[in-house]
């Protein structure tokens, strides 16, 4: 079974639009892209290297797989094998693509087409960006890890990783790091239901 892994950055309040710059994202009136800047250094490189590098397709939405495909097949040098994996990609406006091995995948067949893919052989499929699309797994539980960096920002305002119709579950933090810029870098790995108690 395949695993379903989104990768993001993250504000202390839960926000994930723009972290790379100020053009990314700027919907909704978004003012603060690239809000991670300031902290990217030789650590969270060496991290996002090491598991940019881990064999694995992408699901992406629109607006990533845009931006991805304007940069990443032309810098595989920084992404080996980048070209060759397989991408998916929702939306129900994009039908081809020239970045090769681009798959589209209509958004109301999309749960069960994802679903279909996780029980099938192959790689696990990261999810880089794609707030909107992240909100649709979350509602239908799909995904299987989240591989977080949390920065000492808050923003206030912006697309949230934990939005509307998020479905109670519980995870296990599989590893944490602290960059020295005091980023947290943490792994969670879904483990079954929510639990309650009392004191």
């Amino acid at each position: 079974m395949r695993k379903l892994v989104v990768l993001t950055f993250l504000s202390l309040d839960g926000v994930m639009q723009a972290p790379g710059g100020p053009d990314e994202d700027s919907s909704s009136g978004f003012k603060y892209g690239g809000w991670t800047v300031p902290y990217f250094d030789e650590f969270l490189g060496s991290i996002m290297g090491e598991q940019m590098s881990k064999r694995a397709d992408l699901l992406l939405g629109r607006k990533t797989f845009e931006i991805f495909a304007g940069y990443w097949p032309q810098h595989e040098d920084d992404w080996p094998g980048i070209n060759d994996i397989t991408k998916y990609v929702a939306s129900d406006t994009l039908t081809r693509a020239e970045w090769n091995n681009t798959v589209f995948l209509k958004r109301d067949a999309l749960v069960g087409e994802l679903k279909k893919l996780k029980q099938g052989d192959g790689p696990d499929i990261q999810v880089h960006g794609s707030a909107d699309l992240i909100q649709t797994l979350l509602k239908h539980d799909l995904i299987d890890e989240f591989w977080l960096k949390i920065f000492p920002v808050t923003l206030g305002s912006g697309k949230r990783l934990f939005g509307e119709g998020v479905m109670p579950a519980a995870f296990t933090a599989d590893e944490s790091q602290l960059s020295p810029g005091g980023v947290l870098v943490v792994n969670y790995r879904r483990a079954g239901d929510l639990q309650t108690g009392s004191f």
